[in-house]
């Protein structure tokens, strides 16, 4: 006769190995998560850092579907890392990564995206206009 098996139910995620830096909701219907890099910013990109931290604390209110406002955060985020790593940040990177940003958020700035807020196209806008001349 063989030994039952073992079935662990879990009523949340499991994690079995490290997962430092993310975050997770769970089981809630509504949520606005916030993560800070207190890493220094390279001389010269201090400005662009304020606009991203400022476009990422504004972003949850401008009604974005979930999908553009995932892509986002990712090119946000993906622009912080950039400008606040130890090394000089690689402007290839920076480039495409800011580009990455203005994409996700010209669907908003065109009005092409529907059930954004009033004053999101508006918003949008003035973000891409202070991106592109950020590099």
């Amino acid at each position: 006769m063989s030994d039952p098996q073992s079935v662990n139910n879990y009523d949340g995620p499991v994690f079995n190995g490290p997962a430092s830096r993310n975050q997770f909701a769970w089981n809630n219907e509504t949520v606005t998560q916030n993560q800070q890099n207190n890493s220094p910013v390279a001389p010269g990109y201090e400005a662009l850092a304020a606009l991203v931290a400022d476009l990422l604390r504004q972003l949850p209110q401008a009604g974005l579907p979930d999908e553009q406002r995932e892509d986002a955060e990712v090119a946000a985020g993906e622009v912080m890392a950039t400008i606040t790593r130890p090394e000089p940040p690689e402007e290839g990177r920076l480039r495409r990564a800011l580009a990455a940003l203005r994409g996700a958020l010209a669907p908003v700035a065109t009005g092409v995206v529907a059930g954004t807020t009033v004053g999101a196209q508006e918003w949008a806008l003035r973000a891409i206009e202070g991106l592109t001349g950020a590099v």
